[in-house]
């Protein structure tokens, strides 16, 4: 028994890597030889011809209720909108805004909002300047709700933009209305007096 066993484990170390014409043995197929389909190729087992099934009307992902009206489409209810941006912010954000803003909003509201980006100097439809009253005046769900859905000329960015980035955006704009409206009074104390007066040399 003991020499049938060495012999075998001969035979069978003899044969590692030694090359061959002949497909691997599988034991087990597991899902190598199963019909499937690609993505976008048709199917004659449903009677819509379609292999890709639609989503399941009336139902929702697991993780993706988003039953937070705040967050998700920045609404108090279906006729207003949620004042102030319902997140954290702190300055992790809002660098982070500030990074999404200049990606996707410069090229038309251009970097300080004034709109008077790229786009617009070539000749697309300039847009409404973020630092005004009009915007200042708005709540943060409704700005939200702009960058999410468009207006106007304004397409909507909920594909381009996640939820998180969209709220970081708003933020942002927020920044830029209140840069356009400072006083001397938002400069802390201690900095106060090194202003310098308009058209000073630095």
């Amino acid at each position: 028994m003991k020499r049938a066993l060495i012999a075998l484990t001969l035979v069978a170390a003899g044969c590692r890597g030694a090359p061959s014409d002949e497909p691997p043995i599988h034991l087990v197929g597991d899902m190598d030889w199963q019909q499937k389909l690609q993505p976008q190729e048709a199917s004659p087992f449903f009677a819509d011809g379609r292999a890709m099934r639609p989503l399941v009307e009336g139902t929702v992902a697991q993780g993706q209720l988003r039953e937070d009206d705040a967050y998700w489409r920045g609404r108090v209810d279906e006729k207003s909108f949620v004042a102030k941006a319902p997140i954290q912010v702190d300055e992790k954000v809002l660098l982070r805004g500030q990074d999404r803003f200049n990606i996707y909003c410069s090229p038309c509201h251009d970097k300080s909002g004034g709109g008077r980006g790229t786009a617009v100097q070539r000749g697309f439809p300039p847009p409404i300047d973020l630092a005004g009253d009009r915007v200042r005046g708005m709540a943060d769900g409704e700005i939200f709700d702009v960058i999410t859905n468009g207006v106007r000329n304004m397409p909507p960015y909920r594909k381009q933009i996640p939820v998180q980035d969209r709220w970081a955006i708003v933020t942002w704009v927020r920044v830029l209305g209140h840069s356009q409206h400072a006083s001397t009074r938002d400069v802390p104390p201690e900095m106060q007096n090194r202003i310098e007066p308009e058209g000073a040399t630095p």
